[in-house]
């Protein structure tokens, strides 16, 4: 069978895909139906948080698969230990399991406006520049208008301010919540000022309204710490999780704190969230974190951004270097496109945020080597330049 061309045929153009079929992986590494073997800094965009056949990791799978799936009008042991897991090492009180980073962001998006019909409050203040998902709501609270062309009208009810700018908000008397990426990630890997989210969550306690905080891409352990606000101080009513949560099978998790956890039977579902077979394997990724993981994220996430920095020194079109932990981007003078290409045909897999900016998510489990291989080969990459 050839992959290429039979995908090619059948499957939507949602995608515009590289012309490589993977088929395999081992650790920080995947390999081509040809038996090509790439060094992947992509981890299925922050999704492979043990990398590749993790041992643990594919045992739990392998152990869910007898026992993948009943309705969540029963309860089930994986996810009440993932649930507990989750409350007991933050500061909220309640989690909902859905399938993706999307569908929590839409259980965050019904959740603030419940809160705020209690008052009759229901705009929703978002960031420019914001990556926040596909489905409806999502798509109206991303703030990059590139993502809505074709579709609209958007929903009723949101509006936009600049990120990391406190004075640009615009709030009316409909407010009733704010969500923000602690660190903007498909807008370019744009940390938060610390300042910044401490004044959103003063101007939200002030006001009554709810302060969501997207960490779809940020969070579980890619800054450093279990949950990105860790980082910033800063807590939110609100927090979603997907991407990494399980490693690779499909999770989203949306988090609430006591007051803001007022979901009734009724007002929100998933068939599939929080299955056995999920929350079996995010246990896992969370056993992981909790047993050394997060200690070598902020290790290697200090080295990957040494060693970008000095390659930032070395090369002019590399104009900033800037992240958290295992989520670091460098922003160059011109599109990055046929860098990424070139770095693929080299055995590097790297994935763009923005025109301009290629970002660096590998599982977190990478290792010092493996960021000098990196390293290396996005050097040659540079230093032989690539024509635009």
């Amino acid at each position: 069978m050839d992959i290429i061309s039979t995908g090619t045929a059948h499957i939507m153009s949602t995608y515009a895909r590289f012309n490589i079929a993977l088929v395999s992986g081992k650790g920080s590494y995947v390999y081509d139906d040809t038996g090509k073997k790439y060094l992947d800094f992509v981890a299925g965009i922050a999704v492979n948080t043990l990398g590749h056949n993790h041992k643990a990791l594919t045992a739990a799978i392998k152990a869910h698969a007898e026992f993948i799936h009943v309705s969540n009008l029963y309860w089930t042991k994986p996810g009440a230990m993932l649930a507990e897991k989750l409350v007991a090492n933050s500061a909220f009180s309640k989690v909902f399991f859905c399938n993706s980073g999307a569908e929590g962001v839409e259980a965050a998006l019904k959740l603030a406006r419940k809160i705020g019909a209690k008052t009759g409050r229901y705009e929703i203040i978002s960031m420019e520049n914001s990556f926040h998902g596909r489905t409806y709501g999502a798509l109206t609270a991303t703030g990059q208008p590139k993502y809505h062309a074709g579709f609209s009208p958007m929903l009723p009810g949101v509006r936009y301010a600049r990120f990391n700018d406190y004075d640009s908000l615009q709030a009316t008397d409909d407010t009733c919540a704010i969500i923000v990426e602690p660190i903007q990630g498909e807008g370019g890997i744009r940390p938060a000022a610390k300042e910044y989210l401490g004044k959103l969550r003063t101007l939200c306690d002030k006001n009554g309204w709810t302060l969501i905080f997207d960490e779809v891409q940020c969070g579980v352990g890619r800054l450093g710490t279990l949950f990105a606000h860790e980082i910033y101080g800063v807590t939110p009513d609100i927090c979603v999780l997907a991407k990494g949560l399980a490693g690779g099978v499909p999770i989203g998790a949306m988090l609430a704190c006591e007051k803001a956890a007022i979901f009734a039977p009724g007002d929100h579902a998933s068939t599939f969230g929080g299955n056995p077979l999920a929350t079996g394997a995010a246990n896992i990724v969370l056993h992981e974190l909790q047993n050394g993981l997060l200690e070598n994220v902020v290790k290697q996430g200090a080295f990957l951004a040494e060693r970008l920095n000095t390659l930032a020194a070395k090369h002019e079109t590399i104009k900033e270097v800037r992240g958290i932990g295992l989520m670091q981007g460098i922003e160059l003078d011109k599109p990055v496109k046929g860098i990424i290409a070139e770095c693929m045909a080299a055995g590097l897999l790297l994935v763009a945020a923005g025109e301009r900016i290629i970002r660096f998510v590998p599982p977190l489990n990478v290792s010092t080597s493996e960021i000098d291989e990196c390293i290396m080969i996005l050097d040659k990459v540079l230093t032989k330049g690539v024509s635009l």
